[in-house]
């Protein structure tokens, strides 16, 4: 399949889980109609350009980059603000319903610069049931070899958070706003923070997850986290976290991303303090949940 084709295709489905969201009116640009409305290009029809055959896979190491832009989300704010439906399946449909939107999710290539770099594609993993939802920002670099979220050193804390409320990961659910890793300069190593287009072309897919799951609580990792889910330019986390925010419905409580509780940890009092704030704030949210809460948990960092 051609990259135009792919590319068409990717608008195409996004076009239709917007619409399956709730979503009747698109904002398009006055050039973006123009390039619309020129005529497509020229070759044979696609049909006929389609191959027979199965293509072979090709690797993300010898892909060709796309040389078409990025499909940009035109309404992230109507996406984050729109009230939540109710579930479009029955709990009987749910699981096939969800096994396909991770396929479609597993496909895209709405950022081709992420495509050409990327190992894998992290859709999300857990309970598709869970009352309790994690949303990070973005895979790093264990997560887009192991196409899952949280499994690197910040991962195997979020883990200890979970334990600690006396759950698992496989009784909550764990996703990140973005699906792919956000790529590096040649040469350059660790995580960068996604870009708001990047979230925004990926929020759609998140918002079909929240949508199917209907947890109860969402906890918010991170400032990127909050940026992503709720398309603001500064999350101010260090101001936000321990207060409850609301996504369409359901609440959200914000708090530091496991990285961020890690590296204070070179300062023990630092620490000390911010294990003590992201605790705090798990409280909250077992509360909120009617979660048993022993004097044990309650005494954490006391």
């Amino acid at each position: 399949m051609s990259a135009y084709a792919q590319l068409l295709d990717a608008a195409i489905q996004d076009l239709e889980a917007r619409k399956a969201g709730g979503e009747r009116f698109v904002v398009v640009a006055p050039d973006t109609l123009n390039a619309l409305a020129a005529p497509a290009p020229r070759g044979r029809r696609r049909e006929e350009a389609e191959p027979a055959a199965q293509p072979r896979p090709v690797s993300a190491a010898t892909r060709p980059a796309p040389a078409q832009a990025p499909i940009r989300p035109t309404t992230p704010v109507a996406i984050a603000s729109a009230p939540l439906p109710a579930p479009p399946v029955s709990p009987a449909d749910k699981p096939a319903t969800f096994a396909a939107l991770r396929e479609r999710v597993l496909v895209c290539v709405k950022c081709p610069h992420l495509v050409t770099t990327r190992k894998s594609v992290v859709f999300g993993v857990g309970d598709i049931n869970a009352p309790l939802m994690f949303v990070g920002e973005a895979p790093g670099a264990d997560e887009d070899r192991q196409a899952e979220p949280f499994v690197g050193a910040a991962g195997q804390l979020l883990t200890k958070i979970i334990t600690a409320m006396g759950q698992t990961r496989q009784t909550v659910y764990i996703a990140n706003v973005l699906k792919c890793r956000p790529n590096q300069p040649p040469g350059e190593t660790g995580n960068r923070k996604p870009s708001p287009d990047e979230m925004g072309a990926c929020l759609p897919y998140l918002m079909e997850q929240i949508q199917l799951i209907q947890p109860r609580v969402i906890v918010a990792l991170g400032g990127a986290a909050v940026e992503g889910l709720f398309a603001i330019s500064d999350a101010h986390i260090t101001r936000r976290r321990g207060q409850w925010m609301e996504l369409r419905g359901t609440p959200v409580m914000p708090t530091f991303h496991p990285s961020y509780v890690l590296r204070a940890e070179a300062n023990a009092d630092k620490g000390r303090i911010i294990k003590r704030q992201v605790w705090e704030d798990m409280l909250q949210v077992m509360e909120r949940l009617a979660m048993p809460i022993n004097e044990k948990q309650r005494g954490f960092f006391r």
